[in-house]
């Protein structure tokens, strides 16, 4: 840091302020008035002194009001919590009925936005449902809780319409499963298997409860069970192939025994061949994740999905590739284009479905995979 000296500061105050002498005329006369480089600086530092002493007093206010007014607005929310909190509580005190009257219109609400989204759901119970059906049980508790606490009467109903609820909704669940395990045992794959096939899961406990013990009513957990299985089915439903992987007028070769195209001998033919230009867009059959892009012997440039389950479709004798090992995509997504890579004789697809590693006839899932799913919706 460079230091002014004494006799330099002094100088450039001196330069700063020079004596001054200015010209006034009056009547006629001319005055000349002289001022002193020492009265100029006495001046000015006691302006300066003056306008340091007012900022800090308007400082010292503005702090002040500041505080005051952040001291006034805290207050102002903690009072406006506390007024929400007892004005809650008092509303329970003074108007049960009402308040349970709040708790039946939401209840109310929720089930039309459910039933808006999944459709009716079913009142009825069909043969060979294991749901509870506790309406009678539901109406002696409301019809003993009315007698015994006669201002939680229509909570008790609120409780009977909830537990109605969730065991419309474990049928309509179990219905849609059932649904999805038929759809699927038509195509000649194992329902069951699909319904308990675990991929990669994780994360941290989130324990359900719907009691302050911590405890959760058998019917809510029944509901969870269903629901995850409902969820399994269907998602193993649309992990079948069930979209055409080219669009062409016809299929050249078909899956089974043949004449080989190159020797004329009997071969086995493990999948159907789409003939078609070169170049034309492929497409994934269903969805899955894309476990090898490459070439494999006797396929050329080939594409692999895996759909969970042990199913897996092939997508051989491509001239480019669309997608990347490890990708996710959905059925009808372009994922390559047709070509006459490997062991060809020409711009074609090599189509194929393996259910663990045992190929399976394409024909079979792509004529029926539409019809079924209709059917399971």
């Amino acid at each position: 840091m460079k230091f002014i000296s004494a006799g330099t500061l002094k100088s450039r105050l001196q330069a700063a302020f020079p004596e001054r002498e200015f010209i006034m005329r009056s009547q006629g006369q001319v005055r000349f008035i002289r001022i002193s480089s020492r009265m100029q600086k006495v001046a000015a530092g006691t302006c300066a002194a003056l306008l340091g002493a007012w900022c800090v007093s308007m400082g010292a206010v503005a702090v002040s009001q500041f505080s005051a007014t952040s001291d006034h607005a805290l207050l102002r929310l903690r009072e406006a919590k506390v007024a929400t909190a007892e004005s809650r509580v008092q509303q329970y005190r003074d108007n049960l009925d009402g308040t349970v009257d709040d708790l039946a219109r939401r209840q109310k609400f929720i089930e039309t936005v459910v039933e808006a989204h999944i459709g009716d759901l079913p009142d009825d119970k069909q043969a060979g449902e294991t749901v509870t059906d506790s309406a009678s049980e539901a109406a002696e508790t409301v019809k003993k809780v009315s007698a015994a606490v006669p201002e939680a009467g229509k909570l008790a109903g609120v409780e009977a319409e909830q537990l109605a609820f969730v065991e419309r909704l474990t049928r309509y669940a179990d219905r849609r499963a059932a649904s999805a395990a038929q759809a699927i045992r038509k195509l000649g794959l194992n329902p069951s298997a699909m319904a308990n096939a675990r991929g990669g899961e994780g994360g941290p406990l989130e324990k359900l409860a719907t009691a302050a013990d911590g405890s959760i009513d058998p019917r809510f957990q029944r509901l969870g069970q269903s629901l995850a299985r409902m969820d399994s089915l269907e998602n193993g439903l649309a992990s079948i192939p069930q979209v055409s992987p080219a669009h062409v007028a016809y299929v050249s070769s078909s899956f089974g025994y043949r004449a080989d195209p190159f020797t004329g001998g009997a071969a086995f033919h493990a999948g159907l061949d789409f003939p078609g230009p070169m170049g034309s867009p492929i497409y994934a059959a269903a969805k899955g994740r894309v476990t090898f892009v490459g070439q494999r012997q006797g396929y050329g440039n080939c594409v692999e999905i895996s759909h969970g389950n042990g199913l897996m479709t092939r997508y051989g004798h491509l001239s480019g590739f669309n997608v990347r090992p490890g990708q996710l995509v959905d059925g009808g997504t372009r994922i390559a284009a047709m070509g006459s890579t490997g062991r060809s004789t020409g711009p074609h697809l090599h189509f194929e479905v393996r259910n663990n590693n045992r190929p399976m006839n394409p024909r079979t899932f792509l004529e029926a995979a539409h019809n079924v799913q209709q059917e399971a919706r």
